[in-house]
């Protein structure tokens, strides 16, 4: 409806307004813009002025839109809520709130709107008009509406010429972020900088820099005075239990650290902001997101480096024979050390959960140990669908509705399908870009040191490897997953290697 209609209507329903308890003289005042992010709940204060004055017997029209008239978001006449020429993208969604603690509502003049459940299609400029039986005002303010990304995700792959290309990217952003990069904590241009935005309105963004030194570069993605995640990579050569790393070569290897952090800045002219991520101090004294789990159990991701030599992957005095255990387990068909899922899916359920879930022996609290799993067979492809890792879990729930991760004692990589990502068991989940997908992993467990590496075997290739504090006595852990032809075996070395060799 155009804004000349929506002018006449106001002026019509002004003349056959109830007579209330409003001076002729009355002001409708709106409180500053307010910030909100996605899925939460906005009140945009507005209330009459000079209070006491009461509202429960005038009409109250909010409107959204930038000429004032374009929607009309809630119409209260009469002591009641007419919804009959409300905008359908508003039913259920909008009330009367409080813009206080301390207010009174209704009668005490406090028309304030609130709104449930924002999206980004409801940011803009809203309108608030109250009418008496003489006269009627209004007040406009805004609401900006933001939705905080994924922490960026850092990844290193050496080029020609001893050249490093970095690459950043983060999801799921509102509005357009900025991303920035710095190296040796001075500002660093990039030109290559690419954003995409989904169905939902909701930004992408990716962007890669060459650079010859990696003594430190970090990644920050974020909107301008709201937040900002940021992922700083800093090298690591002290990988103690795989041997020691030379200079960086073309065909070399290196490993790296990541450290996700997040910076919030509340806009000063915002009445009101709500984040669905609150902070904790953490014992060291800095902030940590509740939302993204960094804690003492993750401090550092190392994302994919190069070749690692092949005498760190050869059998070793650290290389255990792991056995399975657990073998009653009836969601899985075990044949020595090869195991697989046993195609019995409870109630047609086919997600791959805790069910197919299996230990092996031995548990380990001190010590550095390593073992590898193949995930081929002769005469079929590669498994596509595996969880390997380890956990303190003295046993696996058999409960499908677990969802395993870092914060309930599960330390794992897995796959789910084809593709150049697998996963790291993170709250929420870490991808991980892998150059080829492993046919056989190890997994090394340095106790002592606090440290947990995954390695694709056949490429002699660091996938990822982990700043852990272990709690309790650690179990290696495997999941066959379900659906594939191929078995997973747990590879047995000729020579017997006790587990309680803690060398």
């Amino acid at each position: 409806m155009g804004w000349m209609n929506h002018l006449w209507y106001l002026m019509l329903f002004v003349s056959s307004s109830l007579s209330a308890s409003v001076s002729e003289n009355f002001a409708v005042i709106g409180g500053k813009s307010i910030l909100v992010e996605q899925n939460q709940t906005a009140t945009l204060p507005c209330w009459l002025s000079p209070p006491p004055q009461s509202a429960e017997d005038q009409e109250v029209h909010w409107y959204f839109g930038y000429d004032h008239y374009d929607t009309l978001v809630m119409l209260y006449r009469a002591k009641m809520f007419d919804h009959g020429s409300q905008s359908a993208s508003y039913v259920g969604r909008v009330s009367f709130g409080l813009k206080d603690a301390t207010s009174g509502g209704l009668k005490a003049g406090d028309v304030s709107l609130k709104l449930v459940n924002v999206t980004i299609q409801d940011a803009g400029v809203y309108t608030c008009f109250v009418s008496s039986l003489n006269a009627y005002r209004g007040s406009t303010m805004a609401l900006s509406v933001t939705e905080t990304g994924s922490p960026p995700l850092l990844t290193a792959v050496w080029k020609e010429a001893n050249m490093v290309e970095v690459s950043c990217e983060s999801e799921g952003w509102y509005p357009q972020p900025e991303l920035l990069w710095s190296h040796k904590n001075k500002a660093l241009t990039s030109s290559n900088v690419k954003y995409d935005r989904d169905s939902t309105g909701l930004y992408s963004v990716h962007s890669w820099v060459l650079v010859s030194n990696l003594s430190e570069i970090s990644c920050s993605v974020g909107v301008a005075n709201q937040v900002t995640r940021e992922a700083v990579l800093l090298p690591r050569n002290n990988l103690k239990a795989l041997g020691e790393a030379s200079e960086p070569s073309s065909d070399g290897w290196v490993a790296f650290g990541i450290l996700v952090v997040v910076v919030v800045v509340v806009l000063a002219a915002a009445g009101a902001v709500y984040f669905r991520k609150r902070f904790k101090k953490s014992e060291s004294g800095g902030d940590q997101p509740d939302g993204q789990k960094l804690s003492e159990e993750m401090e550092a991701l190392l994302p994919i480096g190069r070749v690692v030599p092949t005498a760190l992957l050869e059998p070793s005095k650290h290389y255990v024979n792991v056995e399975l255990m657990d073998t009653e387990n009836p969601h899985l068909t075990i044949r020595g050390s090869r195991v697989r899922d046993a195609k019995v899916f409870p109630d047609g359920d086919t997600r791959v959960s805790c069910l197919t879930a299996i230990r092996g022996t031995c548990g380990f609290s001190t010590g550095q140990h390593y073992w590898e799993v193949s995930l081929k067979d002769n005469h079929c492809e590669p498994k596509q669908s595996w969880w390997i890792g380890v956990t303190n879990r003295p046993e696996i729930p058999q409960d499908s509705s677990l969802s395993p991760n870092i914060s309930n004692g599960f330390w794992f990589l897995s796959s789910s399908g084809p593709g150049d990502t697998i996963q790291y068991s993170t709250e929420p989940e870490t991808s991980l870009h892998v150059q080829s997908r492993p046919e056989t992993v190890g997994v090394y467990l340095d106790f002592d040191s606090e440290e947990l590496s995954f390695y694709n075997v056949e490429e002699k290739q660091l996938i990822i490897s982990l700043a852990v504090k272990f709690k309790g006595e650690i179990f290696p852990f495997f999941n066959p997953g379900r659906g594939d032809q191929s078995a997973m075996e747990i590879i047995q070395k000729t020579e017997q290697v006790e587990c309680n060799d803690d060398v």
